[in-house]
């Protein structure tokens, strides 16, 4: 197993806990064999080069959803269409649980912001993650927190073999309305 099956906890306007297996409105996540590689990709029309031109990632943290600590943090997101790369404590894999939240600001209105994400190792796609937020004002800041239930720890990749090897790729959503795909390249510090 790759990073291992996990469950995910969307909190956002409409906030169900779910499972790995099942899908609902607000999250589903499956293993797949997809092999296209990871990319960026620029708005591909007029609607989305606006949604974009308006979005802005404020700060992201990752912490031990079991006790709160914050693990990572990171204040400066700028472009989305540079890939990025990201250091993360590998002590974040020993976590049961880790909590993710941004905080985003948005100029345009969204009809239903969500969030597709390809988790790849060495260029082979893991596991695909689908997050919903739902609505989002014009002219609004939004906070936007998930929860990652990972697997038993056994079957967990060591820190040492993951570094430098997985590329995340977001791909940003409006409803069906693709608006951009960044790249975040993790490295697990010791």
């Amino acid at each position: 197993d790759f990073l291992a099956p996990c469950t995910a906890v969307c909190s956002g306007p409409r906030i169900v806990a779910h499972s790995l297996t099942r899908k609902f409105a607000g999250f589903s996540a499956r293993e797949t064999m997809d092999n296209d590689g990871p990319s960026i990709l620029a708005p591909p029309d007029a609607r989305a080069k606006a949604i974009l031109d308006g979005f802005k990632i404020d700060w992201m943290n990752m912490s031990d959803g079991n006790t709160g600590q914050v693990l990572w943090q990171d204040d400066d997101w700028g472009d989305l269409l540079v890939q990025r790369d990201i250091h993360i404590p590998a002590r974040i894999l020993h976590c049961r649980v880790v909590s993710r939240e941004f905080q985003f600001s948005s100029v345009e209105m969204l009809q239903s912001l969500r969030l597709e994400q390809r988790i790849f190792f060495q260029g082979s796609c893991m596991e695909e993650w689908n997050f919903h937020f739902g609505f989002v004002i014009p002219n609004s800041t939004n906070t936007w927190q998930q929860t990652i239930e990972a697997a038993d720890e056994s079957k967990m990749m060591p820190a040492s073999l993951l570094n430098g090897n997985v590329v995340i790729e977001t791909s940003f959503y409006d409803d069906d309305q693709l608006v951009c795909k960044m790249l975040l390249r993790v490295f697990y510090d010791q």
